[in-house]
């Protein structure tokens, strides 16, 4: 059985809006509506886990029902940092789970080819993640002004989502993260901790998330092709 766990109790406080950013409106549909109907229409996923903010259930009720969503969805309150909010997310699971998908709600552009290759390739090495290869160039600074070096490009990769995981390698990687206090803002660097490899799958197509208000013209664009 595969889930998914769509990650949605961040401020957004980059947008730097009054309003959330997961909710203002992108091709006709707040953004989070986008990266729900997503897992809703993939057959691949069995359940579906938000972890929302505390206080706005009654939003995603709501939208669930205007949306006419069906697939079975439960919401979870979201921790202080992202990492509890994933946790929480991982508890809240039906225990039938084996594979789990942990989607940003604010990335609405995912293709569902990219979520079913993490999905193989997590039943094959217990962890994968979304990602494309670097291809600016990339230069390392000290002071914030001045450049100190420039990186070798070649070996970088820039990771996305949706990070995909056999259940049991994800809740023991956060839970090792968890015991040094560790805080981690990307889910495979739980898995580096216990020593659990992690596959790259590349993603062909833009994969963009809403972080600031110049990227919701393009994401506009995206949705609507």
């Amino acid at each position: 059985m595969v889930s998914a766990i769509i990650v949605a109790a961040g401020k957004g406080t980059r947008m730097g809006s009054t309003v959330d950013k997961l909710w203002l409106e992108v091709a006709g549909r707040p953004v989070v509506a986008h990266t729900w109907a997503t897992f809703e229409k993939l057959d691949a996923i069995a359940e579906i886990v938000l972890v929302v903010r505390e206080g706005l259930q009654n939003q995603y009720l709501e939208l669930a029902q205007k949306c006419g969503f069906q697939k079975a969805y439960r919401l979870v309150a979201g921790g202080a940092e992202r990492q509890d909010s994933v946790w929480n997310g991982l508890m809240a699971l039906c225990p039938g789970a084996e594979v789990v998908a942990i989607q940003d709600a604010a990335r609405p552009c995912t293709l569902p080819e990219l979520i079913l290759g993490t999905i193989a390739a997590a039943r094959e090495t217990g962890a994968a993640v979304a990602a494309q290869p670097v291809t600016d160039t990339i230069k390392e600074t000290l002071d914030g002004e001045l450049i100190h070096r420039t990186v070798d490009r070649s070996k970088l990769w820039s990771v996305q989502t949706p990070q995909t995981f056999q259940v049991p390698v994800i809740r023991r990687a956060i839970e090792a993260a968890r015991k040094q206090n560790l805080w981690l803002t990307d889910d495979t660097a739980a898995c580096e901790l216990i020593g659990q490899s992690v596959r790259l799958v590349k993603s062909h197509q833009p994969n963009p998330k809403v972080t600031v208000p110049g990227d919701l013209p393009f994401i506009e664009a995206r949705l609507r092709a």
